[in-house]
């Protein structure tokens, strides 16, 4: 295998060879070999072992022993405890999803701090089929059928083309001791049902599945190279951004004879599930939005936006401001000072006459049928006139908090207008000066 193992690297992972590693080892028989492998091919690496404190004094003990093989390979070793389940509870993750979230943002940190070029982790083709059955099991699109990424930013995969079995063989000839996590033989977790239960009955039905298995995924992943790249070219012509907002051209959208298809390549990072909803956005009225956990898609005219899930686009308000007030920081940020000023200096503020005003003042999202007195106008106007005047797009109409006083007066669309009748002239004597910090 070290012969093999040389030839993959230097075939595959050439940027290893003359790199600062970092070997993640969790005591298992497969990221010791790792070790060993990278140790007989003088490769300069350290070593790195969670503790996840989930299994008692057996963590403890797999830490020790990491720390020993350390001092046997003669390589410098880093390790960390974490409460693992605490972060669980917390975050409302699985212990599996908080252990992996841990332990990454740990290996990034080591990558940073102690000037490492990559962290090696030890799946192997066996982790690769289990991870290809489990998508398959919760439903995925093609690219949950291409594997476990060789490389993935700054993390490498070097054994993936290795078997457990290559792996178990190699360690026995070698002499070389490992430890056995207990809870690998529970099949309370789904990876390990499917490692116990699932994958033994189809080496039955074909005892070459895992080099089946490695064939499957070359032509899935060339498959995958060509919708990446037929997805590149209809992003030129469907995808821009305006204001740094990802947006999709509804028309170009409906021309195209894979609409699903091609919503789907574009959008599925952003967690969306609910894809027949998504499509029937594209022909769905202006207003109409499709969400996911961390975000929204908006139909705006001829357009669908893609934002962010922004707390302040949900609040409504009203948020009351007292007389007395004289900074504001929520929902948006507002200084209001005495001033002898009788002319804004921008649209970003407005200069009020207080004895005309009902106290205390409140801000507020707009609703339909909301009126004012625009200055520079004769006669009173809708908001929504307002904003079509000047050309919003349903984002921007969220975005525009009102000014408004206790008889629910709108004093000031904030950033946009304001109301003539509270303005303050040379007469006015009790003056405040309002300014929007965006």
């Amino acid at each position: 295998m070290l012969k093999k193992f040389k030839q993959h690297l230097h075939q595959n992972f050439p940027l290893l060879e003359d790199g600062k590693l970092l070997i993640a080892v969790s005591g298992g028989i497969d990221s010791v070999v790792l070790a060993h492998l990278c140790s007989q091919l003088d490769l300069s690496f350290s070593l790195c072992h969670c503790n996840f404190n989930l299994r008692g004094q057996e963590s403890n003990d797999d830490e020790a022993y990491v720390k020993e093989l350390a001092k046997n390979l003669q390589v410098p070793v880093y390790t960390s405890s974490f409460e693992t389940e605490k972060y669980a509870t917390k975050n409302k993750v699985s212990i599996q999803v908080a252990a992996r979230d841990l332990r990454y943002a740990w290996f990034y940190e080591l990558l940073e701090n102690k000037l490492y070029d990559y962290v090696l982790t030890a799946h192997n083709t066996n982790d690769n089929l289990e991870t290809f059955i489990i998508n398959l099991t919760r439903g995925t699109g093609l690219e949950g059928f291409t594997g476990i990424p060789p490389i993935n930013n700054k993390a490498v995969r070097p054994l993936l083309a290795f078997s457990r079995d290559d792996i178990t063989l190699f360690a026995i000839k070698n002499e070389i001791v490992w430890r056995e996590d207990k809870s690998n033989a529970s099949i309370k977790y789904i990876r390990n049902k499917v490692r116990h239960k699932v994958i033994p009955i189809l080496q039955e039905i074909n005892p070459h599945v895992l080099e089946s298995f490695q064939n499957t995924l070359e032509y899935l992943n060339e498959s995958q190279s060509l919708i990446n790249d037929a997805t590149k070219n209809i992003s030129e012509q469907v995808v821009s951004y305006k204001h740094n907002l990802l947006t999709l051209n509804c028309k170009k959208l409906n021309e195209l004879p894979n609409k699903k298809a091609y919503l789907y390549q574009l959008l599925h990072t952003y967690g969306f599930t609910a894809w027949n909803d998504v499509v029937d956005l594209v022909s769905g009225q202006p207003g109409k939005q499709v969400f996911s956990k961390t975000h929204r898609l908006l139909k705006d005219r001829n357009f669908l936006i893609l934002t962010t899930n922004n707390q302040n686009l949900t609040e409504k308000g009203p948020f009351v401001i007292k007389e007395t007030s004289t900074e504001i920081s929520h929902p948006i940020k507002l200084t209001i000072i005495n001033t002898t000023d009788s002319t804004p200096e921008n649209n970003h503020q407005i200069i009020i006459n207080k004895d005309l005003i009902t106290y205390p003042l409140s801000l507020k999202k707009w609703h339909h049928g909301d009126a004012m007195h625009p200055t520079g106008m004769t006669g009173s106007k809708k908001i929504s006139q307002l904003f079509k005047d000047k050309k919003l797009s349903l984002l921007d109409k969220e975005k525009i908090w009102l000014l408004a006083d206790a008889k629910d007066r709108i004093i000031w669309v904030i950033g946009l207008r304001q109301d003539r009748r509270f303005t303050a002239d040379k007469t006015a004597t009790n003056r405040s000066k309002i300014s929007f910090i965006s």
